[in-house]
């Protein structure tokens, strides 16, 4: 009796393949976890891999993630940053935590994550994500967003928590290891923002001063200069009180805070929104310049 490979058998094949790849690559990642967590990981890498043909940038610098939390999801939900940026010819994605996953460029829900380790978006989480192996395919966080070609990321207003030297400098040391990462990647754009001050009611002035100190290392020539495809939008100086006699200085200006929450209002977000969003478009055509030998 002779087989017919039939349009049916394809597709079945193809699924077979499919899960084999996510398999591999979860194997290691759902070890250790709880099984109600490793499952609803497995089937969240499994949409993410179908759906990568969708969500894959093609080489041209206009398709952009910001992977955040509560704080960046207010940003760019108040300050409008998703209409400003798809107006200007991009398409932006973007990353909560895992529950909410990734959000398309239209604002919908893509109904998946990419698996953000613990949710940490930390210092020291993300330097675990940056660790990570990169496959073709989604089948870890890293994976998924070098899906696309530019590359946003935060942490949120607990970072700014900075209780002593020791740990600014760790902090430093996990942002050099990214850095090493993100030049093996010159064909895409890291933007690091910085992070959020805390309210006067949950810092000090010491505390408060390491978290400016960790900002303005990060937009400095010590850490930018000669790492091309590497930029970073000031959010902590944009939102911290400016005036170093003042009681509240280093820490989330009065005009942009809501009692003892250390997340900013919305007239900081209205604010602050439309900055990032053209920091994005300044970063992406700086970049081209530089890849074609402008200024």
């Amino acid at each position: 009796m002779r087989f017919r490979i039939t349009v049916r058998h394809v597709w079945w094949g193809i699924g077979v393949v499919v899960l084999l790849i996510v398999l591999g690559g979860l194997v290691g990642g759902l070890w250790g976890r709880n099984l109600r967590s490793g499952i609803r990981a497995f089937v969240s890498t499994c949409r993410a891999v179908l759906d990568s043909p969708s969500v894959r940038a093609t080489g041209d610098l206009t398709n952009v993630i910001f992977l955040h939390h509560s704080t960046g999801r207010n940003l760019i939900v108040q300050g409008g940053v998703r209409e400003r940026l798809n107006q200007a010819g991009f398409q932006f994605w973007d990353h909560d935590y895992n529950y909410e996953g990734l959000t398309r460029p239209n604002g919908e829900q893509a109904g998946y994550s990419y698996d953000i380790p613990d949710d940490n978006t930390d210092p020291d989480g993300l330097a675990q994500i940056f660790s990570q192996y990169l496959y073709s395919k989604p089948l870890n966080a890293f994976s998924g967003l070098m899906q696309h070609d530019v590359i946003i990321f935060k942490s949120c207003f607990p970072v700014s928590n900075i209780t002593s030297d020791t740990q600014l400098e760790q902090y430093k040391a996990y942002y050099l290891q990214m850095r090493e990462v993100m030049d093996q990647h010159a064909d895409h754009i890291f933007i690091i923002v910085t992070l959020p001050p805390l309210n006067p009611a949950d810092t000090d002035a010491q505390t408060a001063a390491r978290a400016r100190a960790f900002a303005d290392w990060l937009k400095s020539d010590e850490f930018l200069a000669g790492h091309l495809n590497v930029f970073t939008f000031d959010f902590f100086d944009l939102l911290a009180e400016g005036d170093s006699s003042a009681p509240d200085s280093n820490m989330l200006r009065a005009a942009y805070r809501e009692e003892e929450d250390s997340h900013p209002n919305q007239p900081a977000n209205q604010t602050i929104g439309p900055l990032l969003a053209d920091f994005v478009i300044t970063a992406v055509q700086a970049y081209r310049a530089r890849l074609t030998g402008g200024s």
